[in-house]
């Protein structure tokens, strides 16, 4: 049973900044479904590009895992039994992703490890998931990963790449923001839960332009990148290594 995330929902004395941490951990799967708008349709397309790209004998990495909902996609959609290696620097996310994997048959390929995904070397992969993990990262560590997933990527591999975006035009940008409030307001959220969990991510989430994003990762050796999906301030994108 599935926790109701009510974090924010009582005024706090003081908003201290967001950490993935047992309270979370309980109730990360109704936060991410009523805060992160088409994520389930996000996981049923990384099931489908599992299909259509992961190669025989190469592995799958889910980098900043959290509870292994990807994970599980990836391993539902691949069709040769790759070793997923699944990482997260929350103990606290690994410790409940382990008992939620263990409910299902096709789970069986996923290692969890506990580490910071800038400190880890990408080797063998023809699939790398990033899913809303990159704008929790360092911004000066950005580039040095995607380096580090490009150079570990087997030829025709991907990284899909799914975050939260800023609208470089400031009133576009405020468009959205309000277009994704009314979705959380329409999810249950309050004004007050919406505005105290903006505070607690405000230090930790540093967000970055759809056009940073695709500039980055060019310039780290993708030769094509691609949006898939995109709703409100929200995208998930492929990029390829040809």
């Amino acid at each position: 049973m599935t926790d109701t995330d009510q974090l924010f929902a009582t005024p706090l004395k003081k908003v201290t900044d967001f950490s993935f941490d047992e309270q979370v951990a309980d109730v990360f799967p109704d936060m991410i479904s009523r805060s992160v708008p088409g994520y389930h349709e996000i996981l049923k397309t990384i099931e489908q590009l599992a299909a259509r790209y992961v190669q025989a004998n190469t592995r799958i990495y889910d980098l900043g895992c959290s509870l292994g909902a990807a994970s599980l996609a990836a391993a539902h959609g691949c069709r040769h039994n790759n070793d997923i290696v699944a990482i997260d620097n929350s103990q606290a996310m690994l410790s409940r992703c382990a008992r939620y994997v263990s409910q299902f048959s096709h789970a069986e390929h996923i290692q969890l490890f506990h580490n910071d995904i800038t400190d880890i070397t990408i080797e063998n992969a023809s699939m790398v998931i990033m899913n809303f993990t990159l704008q929790f990262v360092d911004p000066e560590k950005r580039r040095d990963l995607l380096c580090n997933i490009y150079q570990g990527l087997k030829l025709g591999g991907i990284l899909v790449l799914s975050e939260k975006f800023n609208h470089p035009d400031p009133l576009g940008n405020e468009v959205l923001i309000e277009l994704h409030q009314e979705f959380k307001r329409a999810n249950g959220y309050s004004e007050l839960e919406i505005s105290q969990k903006r505070a607690a991510l405000e230090n930790v989430m540093k967000l970055d332009t759809q056009e940073m994003h695709r500039e980055r990762l060019a310039q780290v050796g993708f030769d094509s990148t691609v949006v898939y999906y995109q709703r409100f301030n929200f995208c998930s994108m492929v990029a390829i290594k040809s």
